[in-house]
């Protein structure tokens, strides 16, 4: 049997529901790889610490000398670009680390068929995450939504300041410039019932469409202050 392999992006703003999605997918079938979880792993690589230590400083490490997520969150979100000096940093890492992952799953002798890969990632259309030059990287996109004012509930049900969420919802691209590179569009205003409905006709479209991947070029990227 031919051996062929589905990568598609899956992105959404934070509170969206992009990682519930996921879940989803997952549990229909899918094979999800959570970008962001590579990216927290990638940050105790020898060489992603030392240049983070170099860029950030020592104040973004925890007793044990790793580098703590909430230090190194508050500084990079205190000031305009350094989001940007981080993702300088870690994104490269991530990369090669999506290129082994997907490498080994593209090997026939591992599966058959038509296999769905989902690149759970928080930031697609700001970043060349998953836009690997090998052409192994994800050519459809899935996005997310839901409303500003439902996403913003959520993350202060998690536990965030009003600041902070929407601090970080500034940081990314708006729904605009996700709908751009979207292939699908899943829509999360309602409940658990809603959403998995809609997941369902997703995962229908991407399991029964024609593969695409290699027949379209990647969705070109864009950053929230274009």
């Amino acid at each position: 049997m031919t051996h062929r392999i589905r990568v598609v992006g899956l992105c959404g703003g934070i509170g969206a529901g992009k990682s519930t999605v996921a879940t989803l997918l997952a549990e229909r079938g899918a094979t999800v790889i959570d970008v962001d979880a590579i990216g927290r792993q990638v940050l105790a690589d020898d060489d992603v610490h030392a240049a983070v230590v170099a860029e950030f400083g020592n104040g973004v490490l925890d007793a044990d000398g790793a580098v703590d997520r909430k230090a190194l969150a508050i500084e990079v979100f205190a000031s305009e670009g350094r989001l940007a000096d981080l993702e300088a940093i870690s994104h490269p890492a991530i990369n090669r680390e999506l290129d082994r992952h997907l490498t080994q799953l593209a090997d026939p002798t591992e599966s058959a068929g038509t296999l769905l890969v989902i690149l759970d990632m928080a930031v697609l259309v700001e970043s060349d995450l998953g836009r690997l030059p090998n052409g192994r990287g994800y050519r459809e996109v899935v996005v997310v939504e839901a409303d500003l004012e439902i996403r913003l509930a959520r993350l202060v049900d998690r536990g965030m300041t009003v600041e902070d969420a929407s601090a970080r919802m500034a940081a990314q691209a708006d729904d605009a410039k996700r709908r751009a590179v979207a292939d699908h569009v899943v829509v999360n205003n309602g409940d658990e019932v809603e959403l998995a409905a809609e997941v369902d006709r997703l995962f229908q479209q991407l399991t029964s469409d024609p593969v695409t991947s290699g027949a379209r070029p990647v969705p070109d990227r864009c950053t929230p202050g274009d």
